[in-house]
């Protein structure tokens, strides 16, 4: 095996190594508590449903504007709140991804 670490890895050093590891932890670390603070917020029906919903998916508020309460057509309602919710939550995965993709889009599938 060749002198300074691992054979092939051309002498790199180690501690190097690490810290770089540990700075780039610590940043993803702040960087998803950062977007755990962001809300989003979507509506349906043409704003009849509001939802917010914070970084972590956690449903935050719910608006229901109250000329689209009818009775008689409650799916209609259920439909129109899980769309809202649906869209709030894939609008989040797509925030986090795309942070995220910052520290592992050159890692060849390493994270």
């Amino acid at each position: 095996m060749a002198k300074g670490g691992f054979g092939g890895m051309g002498g790199m050093n180690m501690n190097n190594l690490v810290k770089q590891a540990q700075k780039m932890q610590k940043q993803m670390v702040e960087m998803q508590e950062e977007l755990n603070q962001k809300t989003i917020e979507m509506t349906s029906g043409g704003g009849a449903v509001k939802v917010v919903i914070s970084g972590k998916k956690e449903l935050q508020e719910l608006k229901i504007n109250p000329d689209v309460v009818d009775p008689d057509d409650v799916e209609m309602l259920e439909d129109l709140i899980l769309s809202a919710v649906n869209e709030a939550i894939r609008q989040a995965d797509e925030m986090y991804n795309n942070a995220m993709g910052k520290f592992t889009g050159g890692m060849g599938g390493l994270f």
